[in-house]
């Protein structure tokens, strides 16, 4: 098959869509599928060997640290050129929403893909009134698909609640090879505990923006010496977070990719995860490669990867200050060894692979539905086939 993806977001930028789209990617080539990515411009023209055709990008108002594709007829053109097989829009919204709508109107068959809680993030930034308009517009963008997808079934069940149609789970994915407890690495954990080595050392990778509810974090440097925390990555939030951190034991690293980052999770020793707006949150399973246990909050899609009191610890959002007394458990070493090892056993088994077939297989089930109904359009009164596109 001719596969075109076009996103939102794609190298050089890193986060959980990226390493997704990456993986799955690697995964066509080698069964034999050419691939083509529509994404933001961000001098970057190919992806091993994959074309790469850039949209003009910018900055917005309210995200300055990244660039953003806005609608374009120019996706109409690149789609024209490549002439795919099947239409894969990742998180439509801006560019996504001329990918939506050329593949429509062009008449190929299209999936779309769900990642990114944008109405609940309204009222991090100080904008709820938009929020059911967030919700009609994305709904109205996902239902010109065929299928849709997301990852995970609390965000499947929201999703049909909210009347998206056709919407199926996109299964969980990690390297485990790249990420593994004998990635530990004595110098990085020097480094991240900022010379503190002997003590707790918490780890937090992820965008930093306000609906990482990141703060929430120094309540426990506050309460215990014995915890010191390194951040990593970068964003629109870092200024705010470096200032509300001051005086704590807390390092800010900017972003890590590859072995630095395997390095990173695998000298650290809990991965604490307060954000309750993730559709999955890819950083879980790369921790749980690594062997760390996890606190992050009781949400639907949390609880679909972390079993409470097994692979991690699980706190109540709406309970005040349990977020601290529940990372303060970890004070004790042989309940942080127990869950370490149980979470590196329960990811151990997982690829990239297993979800890179699943959507592979998704985009064969709707090109083939398509087919079944150019033929059928096709047919003239005397029961004769006329041709097919």
């Amino acid at each position: 098959m001719k596969i075109a993806i076009i996103t939102e977001t794609f190298v050089p930028s890193t986060d959980g869509v990226v390493t997704r789209l990456k993986a799955c990617i690697r995964y066509f080539k080698r069964e034999g599928h050419e691939v083509r990515v529509i994404a933001p411009d961000l001098g970057v023209d190919e992806f091993e060997g994959v074309k790469i055709d850039g949209v003009p990008a910018r900055t917005l108002p309210l995200y300055r640290s990244k660039k953003f594709s806005l609608p374009t007829r120019k996706v109409k053109k690149m789609l024209e050129a490549y002439d795919p097989d099947v239409v894969h829009v990742v998180n439509p919204a801006l560019v996504g929403m001329s990918g939506v709508y050329y593949a429509k109107k062009l008449g190929y068959p299209m999936l779309a893909s769900f990642h990114t809680q944008v109405p609940k993030y309204a009222d991090y930034y100080n904008l709820p009134m938009f929020k059911g308009f967030l919700w009609w517009y994305f709904r109205k963008l996902h239902n010109q698909a065929e299928l849709n997808l997301c990852t995970s079934e609390a965000v499947k069940e929201e999703l049909l609640e909210q009347n998206f149609y056709n919407v199926h789970v996109w299964k969980r994915g990690v390297d485990t090879e790249l990420f593994q407890p004998d990635k530990y690495d004595k110098d990085m954990r020097e480094k991240l505990s900022n010379g503190q080595s002997d003590k707790k050392l918490l780890l937090f990778v992820g965008r930093l923006a306000p609906e990482k509810e990141i703060e929430k974090i120094k309540s426990v440097l506050d309460a215990s010496d014995e915890f010191v925390l390194a951040i990593v990555g970068d964003g629109p939030h870092r200024q705010t977070l470096e200032k509300h951190f001051a005086g704590t034991n807390t390092v800010f690293t900017g972003f890590m990719h590859g072995e630095e980052l395997a390095k990173a999770y695998a000298s650290s020793d809990v991965f604490v995860f307060p954000s309750t707006t993730e559709t999955l949150g890819l950083v879980i399973t790369e921790a749980m490669a690594s062997g760390l246990p996890l606190v992050a909050a009781k949400s639907g899609p949390t609880c679909e990867q972390i079993e409470d009191n097994h692979t991690g610890l699980l706190y109540d959002k709406d309970k005040q200050g349990d977020f601290t007394k529940t990372v303060l458990r970890f004070a004790d070493e042989t309940l942080r060894k127990r869950l370490a090892k149980e979470a590196r056993h329960d990811i151990a088994e997982m690829s990239w692979d297993t979800q890179s077939k699943q959507v592979l297989d998704y985009y064969k089930e709707i090109v083939s539905i398509a087919g079944k109904k150019v033929k059928h359009n096709n047919i003239d009164s005397s029961g004769l086939k006329t041709g097919n596109r």
